[in-house]
């Protein structure tokens, strides 16, 4: 069993920047291929950022492409989301979310991810 705790949201004006923090249980992190996603009010919870567990690679949604970056510190079993120029759009409860399958390559799909976190809540104001 894998538990997810993230930290780091909360209100911040447009243009400001945020980091946000995942913190994973398990002795086998780096085995794992860790996302961020988010879902706004009345929407869908949409992809936002994918790590590889094996080489580092990452992608992106477009949305966020040059603003957002996700990073992994193995040492300390945690996946970092480092947001800057942030728009209102951005506002949204941010989700961490765990792959294990050691799969390939890097999916942008939901049902991909087994292990999901509770959530942090990102406001950018206007």
């Amino acid at each position: 069993q894998v538990q997810l705790v993230e930290s780091g949201g909360g209100l911040v004006q447009a243009g400001g920047s945020l980091r946000l923090s995942c913190a994973a249980s398990g002795r086998t992190f780096s085995t794992y291929t860790m996302a961020w996603f988010r879902q706004a009010l009345g929407k869908e919870r949409e992809f936002v950022a994918t790590i590889s567990w094996i080489g580092g690679t990452t992608s992106y949604a477009d949305s966020v492409k040059g603003r957002f970056t996700i990073s992994r510190d193995n040492a300390k079993n945690t996946v970092y989301l480092q947001m800057n120029s942030l728009e209102p759009e951005d506002t949204a409860v941010y989700y961490c979310a765990a792959d294990l399958r050691r799969s390939t390559y890097l999916s942008t799909r939901l049902g991909d991810y087994g292990y999901w976190g509770q959530g942090t809540q990102v406001t950018v104001s206007s």
